[in-house]
């Protein structure tokens, strides 16, 4: 399994427009139910740090750059950053409270 965490900052005033942004990727994942992708996204306390953890099963290309809506988020996301994405792929070393299939 392929796991990534991405974590950015978006400028002041812009926390609101990047969430909506995000909230339709959630709305298209819904509507289409890709199997073998987990997905969160968390905003900070901040308002306007961001960071997004995806999980996919099947090795091979990443599954949501090829969503409409994620093309969409992602298309002026330099333009609302004022720290750019950082990219971290990462492994599981324990959970509590995750439903595992």
């Amino acid at each position: 399994m392929r796991r990534t965490m991405v974590r950015y900052k978006v400028k002041p005033g812009q926390g609101d427009a990047n969430q909506a942004l995000v909230q339709q990727v959630y709305a298209q994942l819904e509507r289409e139910q890709p199997a073998g992708l987990r997905y969160a996204t968390f905003r900070l306390g901040d308002g306007v740090t961001f960071v997004h953890v995806a999980a996919q099963e099947a090795d091979g290309e990443p599954m949501l750059p090829t969503f409409e809506a994620f093309q969409a988020f992602t298309a002026g996301l330099r333009e609302r950053c004022e720290e750019m994405p950082v990219f971290s792929e990462f492994t599981e070393v324990g959970s509590y409270g995750v439903r595992k299939k």
